[in-house]
C-alpha cells in the first residue's frame, strides 16, 4: 500500500511538472505569436505608408493626397504620419468609411472622397476649421452631421447623388462663407430652411429630388444667382420668386408647373429659364427670328418664352 502511495505521489508530482511546463509553452507560443503579429502589422504599415507617399504631389504649393481607382476601403493609421496634408482626392477607391481621425489633419483646405462607398460623416470633422471644399458625391451617405456647421471656412459643400438624404441640420445655417451647395438627386421632399439662412449662398442644385413647392422666404438667398430645381414635382412659383433680383440662372425642366407667375417680368438680371416639360396651361409660339443667328441662340422655353407666356397669361386674365 505504501508503494503504491509513493507511485500515485510521484506520477501525481510528473504530471503537475509536465503541466506547469506545457503551460509555459503555451504562454511562450502565444507571445512568439503575438510578436510575429506585431511584426507584421509593423511591416503591413511600413508598406501602406510608402505606397500613401507614392500618392502624395505637391501642386499649386499644396500637398496633395490622390488616389484614383485603387481599393482602399479602410484608410491606415499610418495616414497620421502625413499631417501634413492640405488636400485629400480619392476616387472610386471603395472607400466604405471615413475615419475618426480625420479631425487631426488640421491643415486640409479640400476633403474630395466622392464616387466612393461612403455611409455616413463622422462627428470628427467639425473639427476642420480650415475646410474649404467637403465633396462627397457619389456616396452612400444618409444624413448630414451637424458637426460640418463647425467647418467656419467652408465654402463649398457637395452631396449629390448620394440619394438617401433627405433633410440638412438647422446649424448648418452658420457656415456664413457657403457659396455653392450641390444637393441634387437625393430624397429631398421639402426645401431645408437652413439654405434660407445662408448669407453668401450664391449656387445651389436641388435637381432630381421630390420637391412640390418652394417657400414663400425664397427671396431671403438675395445672394443667389444659380438654381437649379430640374426633375421635381414643383406645382407652382410663389410670387416673392420675383424678388430674387440676383438671381441670374434658373431651371424648371421637368416639373408639374402649370404657369409662369407675372412677377417674373421684373427679373431683369435673368439671363437663363429653363420651362422644357411643363404641363404648362397655355400653348405658346415664339414669333420667327430674323435671322438663323438669332434663331439659335433663342431658347424654346427661355427667356423670351417666359416673357411671351407672361403676356399671354396677362391678356387672358385682363
Amino acid at each position: 500500500m505504501a508503494e503504491t502511495a509513493v507511485c500515485l505521489g510521484t506520477f501525481s508530482a510528473v504530471k503537475t511538472l509536465w503541466e506547469v511546463r506545457i503551460h509555459k509553452i503555451n504562454e511562450e507560443l502565444q507571445k512568439e505569436k503575438e510578436f510575429r503579429q506585431r511584426l507584421l502589422l509593423v511591416w503591413e504599415e511600413r508598406a501602406a505608408l510608402a505606397k500613401l507617399k507614392e500618392k502624395v504631389i505637391n501642386e499649386g504649393g499644396r500637398a496633395i493626397l490622390r488616389i484614383e481607382e485603387e481599393e482602399w476601403k479602410t484608410l491606415p493609421s499610418c495616414l497620421l504620419k502625413l499631417i501634413h496634408l492640405q488636400e485629400w482626392q480619392l476616387h472610386r477607391t471603395s472607400l466604405q468609411k471615413i475615419p475618426q481621425f480625420i479631425g487631426r489633419f488640421n491643415s486640409l483646405v479640400v476633403l474630395d472622397l466622392s464616387r466612393n462607398s461612403i455611409e455616413s460623416v463622422p462627428k470628427e470633422i467639425g473639427q476642420l476649421t480650415s475646410l474649404q471644399e467637403l465633396l462627397l458625391s457619389y456616396n452612400r451617405i444618409k444624413s448630414v452631421p451637424k458637426e460640418i456647421s463647425n467647418c467656419i471656412s467652408l465654402e463649398r459643400l457637395e452631396l449629390a447623388v448620394n440619394r438617401s438624404i433627405c433633410d440638412l441640420p438647422p446649424q448648418l445655417s452658420d457656415l456664413k462663407k457657403l457659396s455653392h451647395i450641390d444637393l441634387c438627386m437625393n430624397q429631398f421632399t421639402a426645401f431645408p430652411s437652413a439654405l434660407l439662412n445662408m448669407p453668401n449662398l450664391e449656387w445651389l442644385d436641388m435637381g432630381g429630388n421630390k420637391l412640390q413647392e418652394l417657400p414663400d422666404t425664397i427671396d431671403r438667398m438675395e445672394n443667389l444667382h444659380t438654381l437649379w430645381l430640374q426633375r421635381n414635382e414643383i406645382n407652382s412659383l410663389p410670387e416673392t420668386i420675383g424678388n430674387m433680383k440676383n438671381l441670374s440662372t434658373l431651371v424648371l425642366s421637368n416639373n408639374k408647373l402649370k404657369g409662369i407667375p407675372a412677377c417674373m417680368k421684373d427679373m431683369t438680371n435673368l439671363r437663363f429659364v429653363n420651362f422644357r416639360d411643363n404641363p404648362l396651361e397655355l400653348e405658346v409660339t415664339l414669333p420667327p427670328c430674323e435671322n438663323t443667328d438669332e434663331e439659335e441662340q433663342q431658347e424654346m422655353f427661355g427667356i423670351d418664352f417666359m416673357h411671351m407666356y407672361i403676356q399671354e397669361s396677362l391678356k387672358k386674365t385682363g
